[in-house]
């Protein structure tokens, strides 16, 4: 395949570099005349092991070219990958200038091209760049229409430098965000032979996913981190600690807990949290992200009654209350804190969770519920239904097949349900009855 590709940092050069050495034509463009001086030389443009013998090949070959020439690298490709450089603004924004001026020359580039034009995105993008920025500013200067005449993709990479190529083939998978099938089947035309997942979404989740991808290798790295420092305090192998950790591959390692949904509880998470933190103070330890987690509960949690609130209809039923699904256990329950938050803003609240027994609460369980619903046998009920009847709104903190089903055959088209277990989601003001939103 004919390709070209913008911007020949180390995204840029190193695909470059690969999709030659894999049989593509390609024609890497940049601004900067030094980069392309070196690569027509066969050198690096950048230092990365394996480059420089891998470039000298390339060039050799005669499957390379570089030029300043926008225009001339459209007309010569069928495909271009745009990998230039989108760094942080003095106000932490992302400074989009560069890829803003080079989608305007694509954009005139393509008045006269015949043929459609896949482009695809590397460049790490704010959500909604793509479709909201890039896209108006191509078919405003082209003339022509996305999805007609070209076609916009959205390809994160996951290349680390030091051990790009590495990365480059051996990618955890290959995600393509785009809505048509065409530009799909083109970047799995390149891709493909690499033998990783092939997974094709939205632009948009595809544009998050690669910055969600970054701020959680940043979150690792720091829990390892804060974890190291309170380890070190006490004397203890923090290595150890950490290889440990990551032997649990159910719990820790794993995709348990990487859903969006209601906020954490119970009897462990937030008393050790507490007392970790703790003992960091006692030592003279600074750990802003584990000291930030309780706060950030916290404001999921008030996320989910200013929803609740905004709504203005008082009468408020609650499936379950416990902090989580199949237990009894109220202590610290996310659930908890909202009654007690609704009932503090004057709703009318029945609460119906099968688990939960006021006769059977005992000891710490039964204590915390006295300290902050004193009153919560008024308002529990014996069944689902005797909790919808009355309601306007529904607030759903379990998730059971069961009552599930029993919420879809009772539920009214007047009421609202909000689905806590699912927080937050676009649709989260729902009402399953009717299958839409609101």
């Amino acid at each position: 395949m004919d390709i070209s590709i913008f911007g020949l940092g180390y995204v840029g050069a190193v695909s470059l570099a690969c999709l030659a050495r894999d049989g593509h034509r390609v024609i890497g463009v940049d601004i900067e005349p030094t980069k392309l001086e070196l690569i027509r030389q066969g050198r690096s443009p950048v230092v990365e092991e394996g480059m420089v013998d891998l470039v000298a090949s390339v060039v050799r070959s005669g499957r390379v070219s570089v030029t300043t020439d926008v225009a001339d690298a459209i007309r010569r490709s069928e495909l271009s990958l745009v990998c230039v450089g989108t760094p942080s603004a003095p106000n932490g924004s992302q400074d989009q200038s560069a890829m803003l001026r080079l989608c305007e020359q694509i954009g005139r580039a393509l008045r006269d091209h015949a043929a459609p034009h896949v482009i695809v995105f590397r460049s790490t993008l704010v959500p909604g760049t793509v479709e909201g920025v890039l896209r108006p500013i191509i078919e405003r200067e082209s003339g022509k229409r996305d999805g007609e005449h070209f076609h916009l993709c959205f390809q994160p990479e996951f290349l680390r430098e030091g051990s790009s190529i590495r990365d480059y083939d051996h990618p955890p998978y290959t995600i393509v965000g785009s809505n048509c099938e065409a530009a799909v089947n083109a970047v799995r035309e390149i891709f493909e032979h690499l033998g990783s997942k092939f997974l094709v979404t939205s632009i948009r989740v595809a544009e998050t996913l690669k910055m969600s991808c970054n701020a959680f290798h940043a979150l690792k790295i720091t829990f390892a981190n804060e974890i190291g420092r309170i380890a070190q305090s006490l004397d203890i192998d923090s290595h150890e600690v950490m290889r440990l950790v990551c032997a649990d591959t159910r719990l820790n390692i794993s995709p348990a807990y990487l859903k969006p949904g209601f906020a954490f509880g119970g009897s462990c998470l937030p008393k050790d949290l507490r007392a970790l933190t703790q003992i960091a103070r006692q030592n003279d330890v600074e750990v802003p992200m584990l000291s930030s987690l309780l706060t950030s509960n916290r404001v999921h949690i008030d996320h989910a009654v200013d929803m609740i609130l905004k709504l203005g209809r008082p009468r408020v039923g609650m499936l379950g209350l416990s902090f989580k699904t199949g237990t009894d256990d109220l202590r610290e329950s996310p659930l908890v804190m909202v009654a007690k938050r609704l009932l503090g803003e004057g709703c009318e609240l029945r609460i119906f969770d099968p688990e939960v027994q006021l006769s059977r609460l005992l000891g710490a369980n039964r204590s915390y519920i006295d300290a902050n619903i004193p009153h919560l046998a008024s308002l529990l009920c014996a069944d689902i239904g005797a909790m919808l009847e009355p309601s306007e709104v529904i607030l759903v903190g379990l998730q059971q097949p069961a009552l599930d089903a029993a919420l879809q055959a009772r539920l009214r088209p007047d009421q609202y349900l909000i689905d806590l277990v699912n927080l937050p989601n676009r649709d989260l003001l729902r009402c399953r009855y009717q299958g839409a939103c609101w």
